[in-house]
């Protein structure tokens, strides 16, 4: 039998060759693809880890006041892609976080983006609290405390780690900050970083409230 001029034998031949050729180039192919990913997430994480920047990720705190002292404790921590559920929200995010300086900590949002940004947020955070709402939607007793939401990026020292945070302060602490020019009883000494951009939130909430969004959570 021929086939344009060749033999059956010929014909054989020559699509197993294309198939070998076409199975060598895609094997290669992934396998420089897979080299590259792998070399370039190492380079990024050893970056992050020698700048102490992980501005992919993203951390919410809850500063209390209490007994004269400063207590910071961590609600959650998530990567910017699990708050923020679409990727131009993400990159805003990210040029936000890197356009914060030591005397403006809270993040540069444009106008038209802070509600939509800080929802995401708010969002998350609102799971965690599911619980108290429900019984007092129930008619159980329970506590009501307002919180301001905003987010932040702190410069801090050399020694510090640089995240995207989302801060919880008490609605009427922002209001009328309790330490305009003084220092509460700090749990660790870096803490005065936090008081500063507080005070920082503080006034700016007095000029532009729509860089923070108003909590209300049940307990």
């Amino acid at each position: 039998m021929f086939l344009f001029g060749l033999d059956t034998d010929q014909v054989s031949a020559e699509y197993t060759k294309r198939v070998v050729v076409t199975i060598l180039v895609a094997a290669t192919t992934s396998g420089a693809t897979f080299a590259f990913t792998w070399w370039w997430a190492r380079r990024q994480a050893t970056r992050q880890w020698y700048a102490k920047e992980f501005l992919d990720r993203i951390i919410v705190s809850l500063n209390i006041f209490a007994d004269g002292a400063l207590k910071i404790r961590t609600v959650l921590e998530r990567s910017l892609d699990e708050i923020f559920l679409n990727k131009l929200a993400v990159a805003k995010v990210w040029a936000a976080a890197r356009a914060t300086t030591t005397d403006n900590p809270v993040m540069p949002i444009a106008k038209e983006d802070r509600w939509f940004l800080l929802n995401f947020v708010l969002n998350a955070v609102a799971e965690h609290f599911v619980e108290g709402h429900i019984k007092r939607d129930a008619g159980l007793p329970v506590t009501t405390v307002k919180y301001a939401l905003f987010l932040t990026c702190e410069l801090v020292g050399d020694e510090r780690i640089r995240k995207v945070r989302a801060m919880l302060v008490r609605h009427d602490v922002l209001e009328n900050f309790p330490y305009p020019d003084t220092m509460p009883v700090l749990e660790n000494p870096w803490h005065e970083d936090r008081i500063k951009t507080l005070r920082a939130a503080s006034a700016l909430y007095k000029k532009e409230p729509d860089n923070f969004l108003v909590l209300e959570v049940c307990v």
